[in-house]
């Protein structure tokens, strides 16, 4: 690999980090952890319906569900989400985003969305060279 190749990858591990940093100031600031807002955030974004099972939200989240159970119970007693036996297969739960969730969610994704279009450009994906 090049210099060159290592300043692209160098910058962009540096725009991820910066991002991230940003991302965790603006979720501590509505009183929440990151963890927290991901869950409300793969609740919302889970594709097709408003609501995930445990194990769906483990992978999301890349966690064992005995930390996603606790974490739902966390959300729950803040009243971001609740637990909803399943209509159509009773062993499962269904966890459901709340009215607090939604408003904590919502403004949160829209500083994510402002901050990522600001940083416009800078996540394409870097071309290393395979030359020396």
């Amino acid at each position: 690999m090049k210099k060159e190749d290592f300043e692209v990858l160098s910058e962009f591990r540096y725009q991820m980090r910066r991002f991230e940093r940003f991302s965790q100031d603006a979720i501590q600031a509505e009183g929440i952890t990151p963890l927290q807002y991901l869950l409300l955030l793969h609740l919302k974004g889970f594709k097709g319906r408003e609501w995930a099972n445990v194990g769906e939200i483990a992978t999301r989240l890349q966690a064992k569900p005995h930390g996603v159970v606790a974490l739902i119970t966390r959300c729950e007693a803040l009243g971001m989400v609740t637990r909803v036996q399943s209509k159509q297969d009773r062993r499962q739960i269904e966890v459901h985003l709340q009215d607090k969730g939604k408003q904590i969610l919502n403004r949160l994704a829209a500083l994510h969305r402002a901050e990522l279009a600001a940083l416009n450009g800078v996540f394409t994906v870097p071309v290393i060279s395979t030359q020396d």
